[in-house]
């Protein structure tokens, strides 16, 4: 529990046997629930998740969303749901300055947007940053958002989630629920958060393959969105100061 509001956290992974101890094991004390979503794995990612005391399931349908979706339908009936990655290269022991906000009223969405002295030297590799810069540049043009990253580390009250009736399957997930949570007039808070080197391979930015497929499902996405919404210039979506 945190301020009086129970925190269920999703982990998606696939082939992170070497990592996913790690980020259970720096997840806060007050977390009341772990999911880890096994998509597909061929080491013992969920063999290690389950000794770090998380609840594992198996998601057979390969995809960032499917493994999500999979999550958020096994959680309890929790009050926030947090979600990450199983690379270690979020930092769950800043999770408080994601779920605090919504535990206090204050907002429904936190995105944490990895920026500034905690994101380390190489962890965002070019493509990413590029590929961040021009879906975040088409949300503000469109949707006049100050959306400045398509972070995995996020929070978001869970019946703000489940008003946004999330769909997306595999590259879109991030994206759609951003877009989503301004159309929808969702309140909105994005937060600088540290970022490290993963441990081991992406399986997005480190191929070429997923890179590409990657960056055309988002831009796929901006695009239905936008074909069907049109644009809607709602209030910006802001960083607070000094984070």
């Amino acid at each position: 529990m945190r301020q009086g509001k129970s925190v269920g956290v999703v982990i998606p992974a696939l082939n992170e046997e070497r990592a996913i101890a790690k980020v259970i094991g720096e997840i806060p004390a007050w977390v009341d629930q772990i999911v880890v979503v096994d998509n597909g794995s061929d080491d013992a990612t969920p063999e290690r998740a389950r000794a770090a005391g998380a609840t594992v399931v198996h998601e057979p349908q390969r995809g960032y969303g499917a493994a999500c979706l999979r999550g958020i339908a096994t959680l309890d009936d929790v009050s926030i749901v947090v979600f990450l990655d199983g690379d270690h290269s979020d930092q769950p022991a800043q999770m408080a300055q994601l779920v605090d906000p919504i535990a206090a009223g204050e907002c429904q969405f936190v995105l944490g947007a990895r920026r500034g002295d905690g994101v380390h030297a190489g962890a965002l590799t070019p493509q990413q940053r590029f590929g961040n810069w021009l879906a975040c540049r088409l949300m503000r043009l469109l949707w006049r958002t100050e959306y400045t990253d398509l972070g995995p580390f996020r929070a978001i009250s869970s019946d703000a989630l489940k008003s946004l009736a999330m769909a997306d399957r595999n590259y879109g997930w991030t994206i759609e629920m951003q877009i989503k949570a301004v159309l929808a007039g969702l309140a909105t808070r994005e937060v600088a958060v540290g970022y490290r080197q993963r441990i081991g391979t992406s399986k997005i930015s480190g191929t070429l393959k997923g890179t590409v497929m990657a960056g055309i499902k988002i831009i796929w996405t901006i695009a239905r969105f936008a074909f069907a919404y049109g644009p809607r210039f709602t209030r910006p979506v802001r960083a607070r100061p000094n984070q």
